[in-house]
Protein backbone atom coordinates (compact mmCIF):
# COMPACT_ATOMS: atom_id res chain seq x y z
CA UNK A 1 0.00 0.00 0.00
CA UNK A 2 1.44 3.85 -0.77
CA UNK A 3 2.39 6.24 1.78
CA UNK A 4 0.50 9.35 1.24
CA UNK A 5 3.15 11.17 0.21
CA UNK A 6 3.74 15.31 1.92
CA UNK A 7 3.94 17.78 -0.88
CA UNK A 8 7.29 19.27 0.16
CA UNK A 9 9.56 22.06 -1.33
CA UNK A 10 11.79 20.63 -4.75
CA UNK A 11 15.08 18.75 -4.15
CA UNK A 12 17.10 21.60 -4.74
CA UNK A 13 15.70 23.39 -2.00
CA UNK A 14 15.67 21.12 0.23
CA UNK A 15 19.26 20.35 -0.03
CA UNK A 16 20.54 24.22 0.04
CA UNK A 17 18.49 24.03 3.46
CA UNK A 18 20.55 21.02 4.86
CA UNK A 19 23.22 22.70 4.21
CA UNK A 20 22.63 26.42 5.42
CA UNK A 21 21.02 24.21 8.55
CA UNK A 22 24.97 22.78 8.89
CA UNK A 23 26.71 26.12 8.91
CA UNK A 24 24.36 27.69 11.06
CA UNK A 25 24.44 25.00 13.69
CA UNK A 26 27.90 26.88 14.77
CA UNK A 27 29.75 22.97 14.64
CA UNK A 28 32.19 23.19 12.32
CA UNK A 29 33.02 19.34 12.29
CA UNK A 30 29.22 18.93 11.50
CA UNK A 31 29.61 21.31 8.45
CA UNK A 32 32.65 19.56 7.01
CA UNK A 33 30.94 16.27 7.59
CA UNK A 34 27.71 17.84 5.77
CA UNK A 35 29.93 18.26 2.77
CA UNK A 36 30.97 15.21 2.22
CA UNK A 37 27.26 13.64 2.60
CA UNK A 38 25.66 11.98 0.29
CA UNK A 39 22.77 13.24 -1.18
CA UNK A 40 19.62 10.08 -0.68
CA UNK A 41 16.70 11.40 -2.63
CA UNK A 42 13.16 9.20 -1.69
CA UNK A 43 9.56 8.70 -2.39
CA UNK A 44 9.44 6.90 0.69
CA UNK A 45 9.27 7.61 4.34
CA UNK A 46 8.34 11.05 3.37
CA UNK A 47 5.57 11.57 6.51
CA UNK A 48 7.43 13.79 9.03
CA UNK A 49 7.95 10.80 11.99
CA UNK A 50 9.24 8.61 8.93
CA UNK A 51 12.05 11.10 8.01
CA UNK A 52 12.95 11.63 11.70
CA UNK A 53 12.59 8.22 12.22
CA UNK A 54 15.53 7.54 8.90
CA UNK A 55 17.49 10.32 10.21
CA UNK A 56 17.79 9.61 13.54
CA UNK A 57 17.54 5.74 13.97
CA UNK A 58 17.80 3.82 10.37
CA UNK A 59 21.13 5.75 9.37
CA UNK A 60 22.64 5.62 12.67
CA UNK A 61 26.10 4.13 12.98
CA UNK A 62 26.45 4.41 7.92
CA UNK A 63 29.98 5.39 7.98
CA UNK A 64 28.76 7.71 5.00
CA UNK A 65 26.42 10.55 6.13
CA UNK A 66 22.77 11.03 3.94
CA UNK A 67 21.48 14.08 3.69
CA UNK A 68 17.71 12.63 3.58
CA UNK A 69 15.38 14.45 0.84
CA UNK A 70 11.97 13.29 0.62
CA UNK A 71 10.58 14.28 -2.58
CA UNK A 72 7.21 13.01 -4.86
CA UNK A 73 7.21 10.54 -7.38
CA UNK A 74 7.49 13.49 -10.22
CA UNK A 75 9.90 15.13 -9.18
CA UNK A 76 11.97 12.94 -8.68
CA UNK A 77 11.18 11.46 -12.24
CA UNK A 78 11.74 15.01 -13.67
CA UNK A 79 14.92 15.65 -12.14
CA UNK A 80 16.85 12.53 -12.45
CA UNK A 81 15.90 13.17 -16.34
CA UNK A 82 17.17 16.50 -15.52
CA UNK A 83 20.67 15.40 -14.57
CA UNK A 84 21.28 12.93 -17.03
CA UNK A 85 20.50 15.62 -19.48
CA UNK A 86 23.15 17.83 -18.40
CA UNK A 87 25.86 15.41 -17.43
CA UNK A 88 26.12 16.42 -13.76
CA UNK A 89 24.07 15.03 -10.88
CA UNK A 90 23.00 16.18 -7.52
CA UNK A 91 21.36 12.81 -6.44
CA UNK A 92 23.77 9.92 -5.54
CA UNK A 93 21.22 7.45 -3.88
CA UNK A 94 17.32 7.52 -4.75
CA UNK A 95 14.69 5.68 -2.90
CA UNK A 96 11.18 4.64 -4.75
CA UNK A 97 8.71 2.15 -5.39
CA UNK A 98 9.45 -0.61 -8.14
CA UNK A 99 6.42 0.79 -9.98
CA UNK A 100 8.63 4.04 -10.19
CA UNK A 101 11.84 2.82 -11.42
CA UNK A 102 9.69 0.60 -13.91
CA UNK A 103 8.65 3.55 -15.28
CA UNK A 104 11.93 5.06 -15.63
CA UNK A 105 15.21 4.11 -18.49
CA UNK A 106 17.15 1.58 -17.00
CA UNK A 107 20.61 3.54 -18.72
CA UNK A 108 19.75 5.94 -15.71
CA UNK A 109 21.35 3.65 -13.40
CA UNK A 110 24.64 2.01 -12.55
CA UNK A 111 24.74 -1.89 -12.82
CA UNK A 112 24.74 -3.31 -8.78
CA UNK A 113 24.45 -6.83 -9.71
CA UNK A 114 28.20 -7.01 -7.25
CA UNK A 115 26.00 -5.38 -4.41
CA UNK A 116 22.95 -7.87 -5.52
CA UNK A 117 24.86 -11.10 -5.31
CA UNK A 118 26.22 -10.11 -1.74
CA UNK A 119 22.66 -9.25 -0.64
CA UNK A 120 21.66 -12.62 -2.22
CA UNK A 121 23.99 -14.43 0.11
CA UNK A 122 22.71 -12.04 3.13
CA UNK A 123 19.27 -14.33 2.82
CA UNK A 124 17.71 -11.46 0.35
CA UNK A 125 15.22 -13.67 -1.44
CA UNK A 126 16.21 -14.24 -5.18
CA UNK A 127 12.42 -13.24 -6.55
CA UNK A 128 12.83 -9.71 -4.83
CA UNK A 129 16.23 -9.26 -6.24
CA UNK A 130 15.06 -10.18 -9.66
CA UNK A 131 12.31 -7.71 -9.50
CA UNK A 132 14.66 -4.72 -9.60
CA UNK A 133 16.67 -6.61 -12.83
CA UNK A 134 16.38 -5.33 -16.35
CA UNK A 135 17.83 -8.06 -18.38
CA UNK A 136 20.93 -9.09 -17.00
CA UNK A 137 21.58 -5.98 -15.01
CA UNK A 138 20.69 -4.65 -11.74
CA UNK A 139 18.67 -1.28 -12.00
CA UNK A 140 18.06 -1.42 -7.92
CA UNK A 141 17.83 -3.61 -4.65
CA UNK A 142 15.26 -4.53 -2.56
CA UNK A 143 15.34 -1.82 0.65
CA UNK A 144 11.48 -2.82 1.90
CA UNK A 145 8.91 -4.42 1.43
CA UNK A 146 4.81 -4.46 2.51
CA UNK A 147 2.60 -7.07 1.68
CA UNK A 148 -1.37 -8.69 2.45
CA UNK A 149 -1.03 -11.58 5.24
CA UNK A 150 -3.79 -14.00 6.76
CA UNK A 151 -4.23 -13.86 10.73
CA UNK A 152 -6.04 -15.57 12.92
CA UNK A 153 -7.23 -15.49 16.80
CA UNK A 154 -5.43 -18.64 18.27
CA UNK A 155 -9.03 -19.86 19.32
CA UNK A 156 -9.79 -21.32 16.18
CA UNK A 157 -6.50 -23.01 15.50
CA UNK A 158 -8.49 -25.84 17.31
CA UNK A 159 -10.58 -26.07 14.25
CA UNK A 160 -7.64 -26.88 11.45
CA UNK A 161 -8.72 -29.42 8.93
CA UNK A 162 -6.97 -32.36 10.50
CA UNK A 163 -2.77 -32.46 8.28
CA UNK A 164 -3.33 -28.68 8.09
CA UNK A 165 -0.51 -26.16 8.60
CA UNK A 166 -1.37 -22.56 8.75
CA UNK A 167 2.15 -22.44 6.93
CA UNK A 168 1.26 -24.00 4.58
CA UNK A 169 -2.72 -23.86 3.62
CA UNK A 170 -4.27 -24.14 0.42
CA UNK A 171 -7.70 -22.65 -0.21
CA UNK A 172 -9.11 -26.04 0.35
CA UNK A 173 -7.99 -26.29 3.49
CA UNK A 174 -9.47 -22.33 4.25
CA UNK A 175 -12.86 -23.81 3.07
CA UNK A 176 -12.72 -26.62 5.30
CA UNK A 177 -11.31 -24.26 7.90
CA UNK A 178 -14.45 -21.16 7.85
CA UNK A 179 -17.22 -24.01 7.60
CA UNK A 180 -16.02 -25.97 10.59
CA UNK A 181 -15.46 -22.75 12.28
CA UNK A 182 -19.21 -22.10 11.32
CA UNK A 183 -20.60 -25.10 12.03
CA UNK A 184 -18.65 -25.33 15.96
CA UNK A 185 -19.18 -22.05 17.28
CA UNK A 186 -22.79 -20.78 15.11
CA UNK A 187 -21.46 -18.13 13.09
CA UNK A 188 -19.66 -17.05 9.82
CA UNK A 189 -16.04 -16.26 11.68
CA UNK A 190 -14.12 -15.82 8.01
CA UNK A 191 -13.19 -11.76 7.50
CA UNK A 192 -12.42 -10.19 4.05
CA UNK A 193 -11.85 -6.37 3.46
CA UNK A 194 -15.07 -5.30 0.94
CA UNK A 195 -15.71 -2.28 2.68
CA UNK A 196 -15.59 1.19 0.23
CA UNK A 197 -12.14 1.64 2.20
CA UNK A 198 -10.80 -2.14 2.20
CA UNK A 199 -8.89 -3.53 -0.13
CA UNK A 200 -9.91 -6.67 -1.64
CA UNK A 201 -9.71 -5.61 -4.83
CA UNK A 202 -5.78 -6.70 -4.60
CA UNK A 203 -7.18 -9.90 -3.10
CA UNK A 204 -8.21 -11.00 -6.76
CA UNK A 205 -5.16 -9.27 -8.68
CA UNK A 206 -2.60 -10.11 -6.48
CA UNK A 207 -3.85 -13.74 -4.48
CA UNK A 208 -6.71 -16.05 -5.76
CA UNK A 209 -6.56 -15.50 -9.89
CA UNK A 210 -2.50 -16.65 -10.10
CA UNK A 211 -3.25 -19.03 -7.12
CA UNK A 212 -5.58 -20.93 -9.66
CA UNK A 213 -4.42 -19.89 -13.40
CA UNK A 214 -0.97 -18.69 -12.74
CA UNK A 215 -0.92 -15.28 -13.65
CA UNK A 216 -3.75 -12.49 -13.77
CA UNK A 217 -4.11 -10.31 -17.15
CA UNK A 218 -3.24 -12.88 -19.72
CA UNK A 219 -5.65 -15.75 -17.69
CA UNK A 220 -8.19 -13.70 -16.27
CA UNK A 221 -10.56 -15.89 -17.99
CA UNK A 222 -9.22 -18.87 -18.39
CA UNK A 223 -11.15 -21.83 -16.59
CA UNK A 224 -8.78 -22.21 -14.08
CA UNK A 225 -9.68 -18.33 -12.44
CA UNK A 226 -13.33 -19.51 -12.83
CA UNK A 227 -12.36 -22.27 -10.37
CA UNK A 228 -10.55 -19.89 -8.23
CA UNK A 229 -14.08 -17.43 -8.33
CA UNK A 230 -16.04 -20.34 -7.71
CA UNK A 231 -14.15 -21.52 -4.56
CA UNK A 232 -14.28 -17.85 -3.17
CA UNK A 233 -18.02 -17.78 -3.75
CA UNK A 234 -18.31 -20.97 -1.96
CA UNK A 235 -16.52 -19.80 1.08
CA UNK A 236 -18.34 -16.83 1.30
CA UNK A 237 -21.51 -18.62 2.90
CA UNK A 238 -18.91 -18.64 5.96
CA UNK A 239 -17.21 -15.36 5.77
CA UNK A 240 -18.94 -12.58 8.29
CA UNK A 241 -21.41 -10.28 6.40
CA UNK A 242 -20.12 -7.22 7.86
CA UNK A 243 -17.27 -8.14 5.39
CA UNK A 244 -19.25 -5.53 3.23
CA UNK A 245 -18.28 -2.79 5.50
CA UNK A 246 -14.84 -3.70 7.16
CA UNK A 247 -11.89 -1.13 5.76
CA UNK A 248 -9.31 -2.86 8.32
CA UNK A 249 -9.31 -6.03 9.79
CA UNK A 250 -7.62 -5.46 12.96
CA UNK A 251 -10.93 -3.67 14.82
CA UNK A 252 -12.95 -7.31 13.72
CA UNK A 253 -10.25 -9.62 15.49
CA UNK A 254 -9.42 -7.19 18.45
CA UNK A 255 -13.56 -7.82 19.10
CA UNK A 256 -13.32 -11.57 18.60
CA UNK A 257 -16.13 -10.32 15.53
CA UNK A 258 -14.21 -12.72 13.04
CA UNK A 259 -11.74 -15.35 13.87
CA UNK A 260 -9.54 -15.77 10.54
CA UNK A 261 -9.07 -13.13 8.39
CA UNK A 262 -6.72 -11.56 5.05
CA UNK A 263 -5.85 -8.36 5.15
CA UNK A 264 -2.73 -6.12 4.22
CA UNK A 265 -0.17 -6.06 7.05
CA UNK A 266 -0.53 -2.72 8.42
CA UNK A 267 -4.03 -2.88 8.88
CA UNK A 268 -3.36 -5.81 11.41
CA UNK A 269 -0.42 -3.63 13.06
CA UNK A 270 -2.46 -2.39 15.98
CA UNK A 271 -4.34 -6.00 16.88
CA UNK A 272 -0.66 -7.71 16.92
CA UNK A 273 1.41 -4.68 18.51
CA UNK A 274 -1.71 -4.64 21.35
CA UNK A 275 -2.39 -8.35 22.14
CA UNK A 276 0.34 -10.48 20.37
CA UNK A 277 -0.46 -12.85 22.91
CA UNK A 278 -3.85 -13.93 20.99
CA UNK A 279 -3.46 -13.85 17.41
CA UNK A 280 -1.14 -15.73 14.92
CA UNK A 281 0.26 -14.82 11.36
CA UNK A 282 0.94 -16.45 8.37
CA UNK A 283 1.34 -16.88 4.17
CA UNK A 284 -1.77 -16.74 2.72
CA UNK A 285 -3.13 -19.73 0.75
CA UNK A 286 -1.65 -21.53 -2.06
CA UNK A 287 -3.73 -23.11 -4.59
CA UNK A 288 -2.99 -25.53 -7.70
CA UNK A 289 -0.29 -23.57 -9.15
CA UNK A 290 1.10 -21.84 -5.94
CA UNK A 291 1.19 -19.41 -3.61
CA UNK A 292 0.66 -16.08 -5.15
CA UNK A 293 1.06 -12.97 -3.52
CA UNK A 294 1.66 -9.22 -3.95
CA UNK A 295 5.00 -7.86 -2.77
CA UNK A 296 4.66 -3.70 -2.49
CA UNK A 297 8.87 -3.47 -2.68
CA UNK A 298 10.84 -0.34 -2.72
CA UNK A 299 14.43 -0.01 -3.75
CA UNK A 300 17.59 1.98 -3.86
CA UNK A 301 19.46 2.76 -6.98
CA UNK A 302 22.76 4.59 -7.96
CA UNK A 303 22.21 7.20 -10.94
CA UNK A 304 24.97 7.31 -13.36
CA UNK A 305 25.35 10.81 -12.61
CA UNK A 306 25.87 10.27 -9.28
CA UNK A 307 28.65 12.20 -7.30
CA UNK A 308 29.25 9.77 -5.12
CA UNK A 309 28.58 6.08 -5.86
CA UNK A 310 31.21 5.04 -3.53
CA UNK A 311 29.24 6.89 -0.49
CA UNK A 312 25.68 5.61 -1.77
CA UNK A 313 26.90 2.10 -2.48
CA UNK A 314 28.52 2.39 1.48
CA UNK A 315 24.90 3.55 2.36
CA UNK A 316 23.23 1.17 0.59
CA UNK A 317 25.46 -1.46 2.54
CA UNK A 318 23.84 0.01 5.67
CA UNK A 319 20.44 0.32 4.74
CA UNK A 320 20.14 -3.43 4.39
CA UNK A 321 22.56 -4.62 6.96
CA UNK A 322 20.47 -7.00 9.76
CA UNK A 323 20.93 -4.31 12.36
CA UNK A 324 19.33 -1.00 10.25
CA UNK A 325 16.54 -3.63 8.59
CA UNK A 326 15.74 -4.52 11.98
CA UNK A 327 15.78 -0.85 13.35
CA UNK A 328 13.38 0.03 10.14
CA UNK A 329 10.55 -2.52 11.37
CA UNK A 330 10.39 -0.67 14.77
CA UNK A 331 10.62 2.32 13.69
CA UNK A 332 8.40 2.72 10.50
CA UNK A 333 6.88 -0.90 10.57
CA UNK A 334 8.38 -1.78 6.90
CA UNK A 335 9.45 -5.40 6.46
CA UNK A 336 12.92 -6.39 6.04
CA UNK A 337 14.22 -8.28 2.83
CA UNK A 338 17.50 -9.71 4.59
CA UNK A 339 17.58 -12.47 6.57
CA UNK A 340 18.37 -13.75 9.98
CA UNK A 341 17.27 -13.32 13.16
CA UNK A 342 16.00 -10.09 14.26
CA UNK A 343 16.31 -8.79 18.23
CA UNK A 344 13.54 -9.99 20.38
CA UNK A 345 13.53 -6.25 21.74
CA UNK A 346 10.88 -5.77 18.72
CA UNK A 347 7.52 -5.47 19.58
CA UNK A 348 6.75 -9.35 19.13
CA UNK A 349 3.08 -8.50 16.87
CA UNK A 350 6.07 -7.14 14.78
CA UNK A 351 7.94 -9.49 14.33
CA UNK A 352 5.44 -12.05 13.74
CA UNK A 353 4.53 -10.16 11.00
CA UNK A 354 7.67 -10.15 9.55
CA UNK A 355 8.51 -13.55 10.19
CA UNK A 356 4.63 -14.04 8.30
CA UNK A 357 5.99 -11.96 5.93
CA UNK A 358 9.24 -13.92 4.99
CA UNK A 359 7.94 -17.22 4.93
CA UNK A 360 5.45 -15.99 2.22
CA UNK A 361 8.17 -14.83 0.44
CA UNK A 362 10.75 -17.54 0.83
CA UNK A 363 7.30 -20.62 0.45
CA UNK A 364 7.92 -23.40 -2.04
CA UNK A 365 6.06 -22.46 -5.92
CA UNK A 366 5.73 -18.93 -4.49
CA UNK A 367 4.34 -16.92 -7.44
CA UNK A 368 5.65 -12.98 -6.49
CA UNK A 369 3.19 -10.22 -8.23
CA UNK A 370 3.82 -6.61 -8.11
CA UNK A 371 1.55 -3.53 -7.83
CA UNK A 372 0.34 -2.16 -11.14
CA UNK A 373 2.58 -0.55 -13.54
CA UNK A 374 2.11 1.79 -16.02
CA UNK A 375 -1.25 2.17 -15.98
CA UNK A 376 -1.46 5.89 -14.91
CA UNK A 377 -4.97 7.37 -15.21
CA UNK A 378 -6.17 4.22 -15.41
CA UNK A 379 -5.51 2.28 -12.70
CA UNK A 380 -8.60 3.15 -10.98
CA UNK A 381 -10.17 1.46 -13.66
CA UNK A 382 -8.47 -1.82 -13.28
CA UNK A 383 -8.85 -1.97 -9.33
CA UNK A 384 -12.43 -1.75 -10.10
CA UNK A 385 -12.56 -4.35 -12.49
CA UNK A 386 -11.17 -6.76 -9.38
CA UNK A 387 -13.33 -5.44 -6.87
CA UNK A 388 -16.40 -5.39 -9.26
CA UNK A 389 -15.92 -9.05 -10.36
CA UNK A 390 -15.47 -10.01 -6.69
CA UNK A 391 -18.91 -8.29 -5.72
CA UNK A 392 -20.48 -10.13 -9.07
CA UNK A 393 -19.60 -13.80 -8.78
CA UNK A 394 -18.87 -13.85 -5.05
CA UNK A 395 -21.39 -11.56 -3.27
CA UNK A 396 -23.99 -11.87 -5.99
CA UNK A 397 -23.22 -15.11 -7.08
CA UNK A 398 -23.16 -14.68 -10.78
CA UNK A 399 -22.16 -16.90 -13.35
CA UNK A 400 -18.40 -16.72 -13.22
CA UNK A 401 -17.81 -17.26 -17.23
CA UNK A 402 -20.07 -14.64 -17.94
CA UNK A 403 -18.43 -12.00 -15.62
CA UNK A 404 -15.17 -12.56 -16.52
CA UNK A 405 -15.79 -12.11 -20.00
CA UNK A 406 -17.35 -8.49 -19.23
CA UNK A 407 -15.15 -7.41 -17.23
CA UNK A 408 -12.26 -8.59 -19.49
CA UNK A 409 -13.85 -6.16 -21.78
CA UNK A 410 -13.23 -3.74 -19.57
CA UNK A 411 -9.85 -4.84 -18.67
CA UNK A 412 -8.73 -4.60 -22.62
CA UNK A 413 -10.12 -1.02 -22.40
CA UNK A 414 -7.95 -0.39 -19.55
CA UNK A 415 -4.64 -1.38 -21.61
CA UNK A 416 -5.47 0.10 -24.77
CA UNK A 417 -5.64 3.65 -23.54
CA UNK A 418 -3.07 2.86 -21.15
CA UNK A 419 -0.51 1.36 -23.14
CA UNK A 420 0.88 -0.72 -20.06
CA UNK A 421 3.45 -3.58 -20.67
CA UNK A 422 2.36 -7.24 -18.43
CA UNK A 423 4.07 -7.19 -15.14
CA UNK A 424 4.84 -9.84 -13.01
CA UNK A 425 3.43 -12.42 -12.29
CA UNK A 426 2.42 -12.05 -16.08
CA UNK A 427 4.87 -12.57 -18.43
CA UNK A 428 6.80 -10.08 -20.20
CA UNK A 429 5.13 -8.14 -23.10
CA UNK A 430 6.27 -6.02 -26.26
CA UNK A 431 3.44 -4.09 -26.33
CA UNK A 432 0.02 -3.10 -24.10
CA UNK A 433 -0.64 -6.52 -22.05
CA UNK A 434 -3.21 -8.76 -23.37
CA UNK A 435 -6.30 -9.99 -21.63
CA UNK A 436 -6.57 -13.85 -21.67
Amino acid sequence: MRRIRLHLVPLILVAAAVAVASVTSGAAAKSTRAQADIVFASTQLNPIPEQEALRNIILKGSPVGADFVPILETALIDRLKAEAQTGKGTISLVGALDGTFASLDPNLFVDLSAIAANLEKRGVPKQLLNFGKVGNKQVWVPWMTATFLMAANKSALQYLPAGADVNDLTYGQLHKWAKTIAEKTGRARLGYPVGPTGLIHRYGMGYLVASFSGGVVTTFTSKEAQAGWLLQRSLWKYTHPQSLTYGFLQDPLLSGEILVGWEHMARLQNALKTRPDDFVVFPAPKGPKGRAFMTVVSGLAIPRTAPDQAGARAVINHLLSLSAQARTLSAVGFMPVVGGRLSTTINPGLLALARAARKQTTSEKAIPGLLPIGLGTEGGNYSRVFRDTFTEIVVKGNNPKRILQEQAAKLREVFAKSGAKCWPPDPPSAGPCKVG
